[in-house]
């Protein structure tokens, strides 16, 4: 029976597509993802990072799809989980940072934006919402697995304290990826890829981070909130520069330097301490929403056309 229905509604959806000239390019269980769905997250990856245009066609259409493909697979366990419609009031919340990321005034703003890049409000509506319920998610499901060792924090502090009066922080991009059996090739090709079409570019199509699609952009990240290990791989390293692939758990990372500048702030330990927390919280939540993520799509029917 089960089979039947989704049978009856892919016939459905053909038939709209026909009369309509879309094309059904994936189909996850009984949900398609269409030529229109992939040219509309096109722009919207664009609008994340311009330097997409500089990839061939062919090229952003897969990273557009298998962005849709990461989103619909957490949408669908979403949907089993949480009511959407009671979960509106996050997507306030979400639009408030996303425009703090973009320098963009206020929603006024944001909508004349949208309409010069032909962009549908509704749909990154839709996707805000996804990545916050699906980080809420992750924290309500992992967070008592996270494990914080605060002493060992707290040295790396006073540590760094003493070492020098001059302290830098530094505008950081990566490209996050797991080991498998042929890491050593799929270093050899992020490394090409990053020397032929940039590191931002590089870091849609390899990264796993959920900064990877603002093409792995972190942000100012102070050299105390830094792990010594990624310190000294990125102290003496150039602006526009980036490191070679670096062990993490899980994994490995690729660092690349934006630019750099003194530290002003006054530096108080109880204030580093508590970025650092977040920092490492949200790195262990991170590699717990990627594992979940894996398992998912794992076990669902994904079907290219």
């Amino acid at each position: 029976m089960k089979i039947l229905i989704i049978y009856l509604i892919l016939i459905f959806y053909s038939n709209i597509a026909l009369a309509n000239n879309i094309i059904i390019k994936v189909r996850i269980n009984n949900e398609i993802i269409t030529n229109i769905d992939i040219d509309h997250e096109k722009k919207y990856l664009i609008f994340l990072n311009p330097k997409l245009k500089e990839l061939e066609e062919v090229k952003i259409d897969e990273i557009a799809k298998k962005s849709l493909i990461t989103e619909l697979v957490k949408k669908k366990e979403l949907k089993e989980l949480i009511n959407f419609e009671e979960n509106t009031r996050i997507i306030e919340v979400l639009e408030k940072s996303f425009f703090k990321k973009k320098g963009i005034k206020n929603k006024n703003e944001f909508l004349e934006i949208l309409k010069k890049k032909e962009l549908n409000y509704l749909k990154i509506k839709d996707k805000l919402q996804i990545e916050g319920l699906w980080n809420q998610l992750i924290y309500k499901k992992y967070f008592n697995n996270i494990k914080i060792n605060k002493e060992e924090l707290r040295l790396r502090i006073r540590n760094s304290f003493k070492k020098k009066k001059e302290k830098h922080e530094y505008n950081l991009s990566e490209i996050v990826f797991t080991e498998n059996e042929n890491t050593e090739d799929l270093i050899n090709k992020i490394i090409k890829n990053i020397n032929t079409v940039g590191f931002e570019n590089s870091a849609n199509i390899f990264s796993i981070s959920n900064t990877a699609k603002n093409g792995g952009l972190i942000g100012w990240i102070s050299e105390i909130q830094i792990s010594e290990k990624i310190n000294q791989n990125i102290k003496n390293l150039e602006i526009e520069k980036f490191t070679n692939p670096i062990k993490i758990p899980g994994g490995y990372i690729i660092i690349k330097i934006n630019d750099k500048r003194v530290l002003q702030d006054n530096l108080n330990e109880e204030d580093q301490l508590k970025r650092l927390i977040s920092q490492e919280t949200n790195r262990q939540l991170n590699n717990f929403s990627i594992i979940y993520y894996k398992r998912l799509k794992k076990n669902l029917d994904i079907n290219d056309y």
